[in-house]
């Protein structure tokens, strides 16, 4: 009588297990491609702009030195002339306006800039900046100047296409929502790139889409902390979420401080209003910049001569390479006393990191080095707008641009996860209008559209 041969565990027949169930990371993930593919092509045309107008800028810095070299530079004499004399023979060329501050030679070989404030022709928030030889006193030039870098007008028409492509107040809504969107793009391609299988995230040896996808997703990893950073110095002297962020500042006690004009004050705040009268008060500029300098104001320094009759003088530091000098002094025009001392290292931590973003943002604070960094950024930025649209049109097999991203993704989503995702979102676009409002609008829209293909029985929802 034969046995049936028995059966072993490892030979023995499974039970079926259950298919996982899907993760919180599973449910978000449509969400995070939704949102990263819609912002990229709606809000790519202005990023497009920005990146290209903040590459020429970053450029503009080397191209003014070399534009402007006659009034920018002289040869270096034997002995530079008494600060007064210089602003003399400023206001000798040039007799109209006020004087409204002084830049004296921050450097052997580098003119003095005298600007002038209410001259005919000029920007109301423009000078006219007069550049006078250290050395001799001759007149060098005459150019309008904008902002506290003293950008010339080369600089400063690329300054402004930048910042509001010469359309004023209303222009600047294009730049802020770029850097008000920067940021999401950058964060959600960081994610889903990360998410992905490491074997799909390779360039070498692919073609066609997948190579895009790899260029486009490698690139935007590499420049993805350049563009967060980029998007929330931005934002700090934007018009809508800039004031929040002042007034959340202001909240915590970390606004900037300036240095008190008024007599006795206590770092009250000096505006940098303009004198209502010319340079020379009192004891003198040449009393009133060794007064400064005996607190310790090395170059470069400016001088704002007093708003009124009960004003002191303002001289500051104005370097904002690094290391920044930013200390301030006040200095009574009768006496050539110092009345009020503010220093850079007594600022709130919020004020200087917001100096230091800034700076950095614009190119100045590691100098050459700094601009070329962002002109790399730049460059990244247009190239991945550019993959982006073509993987776009690779989607739809090169004949035509492919189908949007499946909506569905906010209802797969479990309500733990939605709502805390929908509060840091109303959180988000209270304080970056220029984020919530477009956001609000595109999810009214997608709802909407979704509700008519839901009548017409060809609602699709992403899988």
């Amino acid at each position: 009588m034969s046995t049936a041969p028995s059966t072993t565990t490892a030979e023995a027949p499974h039970e079926p297990t259950p298919a996982p169930s899907p993760s919180r990371w599973a449910s978000l993930r449509p969400l995070v491609l939704r949102l990263h593919f819609y912002a990229g092509v709606l809000v790519a045309p202005f990023l497009l702009v920005a990146a290209a107008t903040g590459f020429l800028y970053a450029g503009a810095f080397q191209a003014e030195r070399l534009v402007y070299a006659h009034e920018l530079t002289v040869p270096v004499g034997d002995r530079e002339l008494p600060i007064s004399q210089q602003v003399t023979a400023a206001r000798t060329a040039h007799p109209e306006g006020t004087v409204s501050a002084v830049r004296p030679s921050p450097e052997d070989g580098a003119t003095t800039r005298v600007m002038l404030s209410g001259v005919k022709g000029t920007a109301a928030d423009h000078t006219l900046a007069v550049f006078v030889d250290p050395y001799t006193g001759k007149v060098r030039g005459a150019l309008e100047q904008y902002g506290s870098t003293g950008a010339l007008p080369l600089r400063t028409w690329i300054d402004e296409l930048h910042r509001d492509l010469h359309l004023g107040q209303t222009g600047r809504l294009y730049s802020e929502l770029a850097a008000s969107w920067l940021w999401v793009i950058a964060g959600g391609g960081l994610v889903l790139w990360f998410s992905r299988r490491r074997a799909l995230r390779k360039v070498r040896g692919t073609s066609g889409r997948r190579r895009t996808l790899g260029l486009h997703g490698t690139v935007g990893v590499w420049a993805a902390v350049g563009f967060i950073f980029l998007s929330a110095t931005g934002l700090t002297w934007s018009t809508y979420a800039g004031a929040n962020i002042d007034q959340l500042r202001t909240s915590l006690g970390q606004s900037t401080p300036s240095v008190s004009a008024a007599a006795g004050g206590e770092h009250a705040g000096h505006g940098g209003s303009t004198a209502t009268g010319d340079a020379q008060h009192g004891v003198g500029l040449d009393k009133i910049l060794a007064a400064a300098r005996a607190k310790g104001l090395g170059n470069p320094v400016e001088i704002v001569p007093p708003a009124d009759a009960n004003s002191a003088y303002v001289v500051r530091q104005v370097q904002r390479s690094w290391p920044e000098k930013q200390d301030a002094v006040a200095v009574d025009p009768a006496t050539g006393k110092v009345t009020d001392e503010l220093r850079f290292a007594d600022y709130p931590l919020l004020a200087k990191l917001t100096r230091w973003g800034i700076d950095l943002h614009t190119g100045v604070l590691f100098g050459l080095v700094n601009q070329l960094a962002l002109m790399l950024l730049a460059g990244s930025l247009i190239l991945l707008i550019v993959w982006g649209y073509r993987m776009w049109w690779q989607r739809g097999r090169g004949s035509s641009f492919g189908r949007p991203i499946p909506r569905g993704a906010w209802a797969q989503m479990p309500p733990l996860l939605l709502v805390p995702c929908l509060a840091a979102i109303a959180v988000l676009g209270y304080f970056v209008p220029l984020l919530g409002i477009p956001l609000a609008a595109f999810i009214a829209v997608d709802v909407l559209l979704g509700e008519i293909a839901h009548r017409r029985g060809s609602r699709t929802y992403a899988k």
